[in-house]
């Protein structure tokens, strides 16, 4: 974990405004830590600038909060939402095309509402590499 912590991929403004605990529990930790390990970190190396995480780790109450998916891999410690800087499409979708240029490890890479943010996941086994767009 060079570039990204574990306090940055469980911060969300909702959380604070809900008061949900969104600690990340210590059996997922190995999830978070090969996420960034194996695609944020090498992202960033790539990258040559910040990527800032806008949502990582959503315990269940928050994926609630936020309109998350059921199965979401971010109740796993498992995906992030990021953006680059500047935090502009023509820099996510650079970050989205990067990650399967890089042929990084990813589970799911989706262009999330024309590139306002990009989603990526990463499964310690059995990455699907699906590219989406929503």
């Amino acid at each position: 974990m060079r570039y990204f912590t574990i306090a940055e991929l469980i911060k969300s403004e909702t959380a604070d405004k809900k008061a949900i605990d969104n600690r990340l529990p210590k059996e997922l930790l190995p999830n978070a830590q090969a996420l960034v390990d194996n695609v944020l970190d090498p992202l960033r190396e790539a990258y040559g600038k910040p990527i800032t995480v806008t949502s990582g780790y959503r315990c269940p109450a928050l994926n609630k909060a936020v309109g998350g998916s059921k199965t979401s891999d971010h109740m796993n410690g498992c995906a992030a939402d990021i953006v680059g800087t500047p935090n502009t499409p023509k820099e996510n979708k650079r970050l989205f095309n990067l990650i399967q240029e890089l042929k990084l490890p990813f589970d799911q890479v989706i262009d999330e509402e024309n590139f306002s943010w990009v989603h990526v996941s990463h499964r310690r086994e059995g990455n699907r590499n699906q590219v989406l767009k929503l």
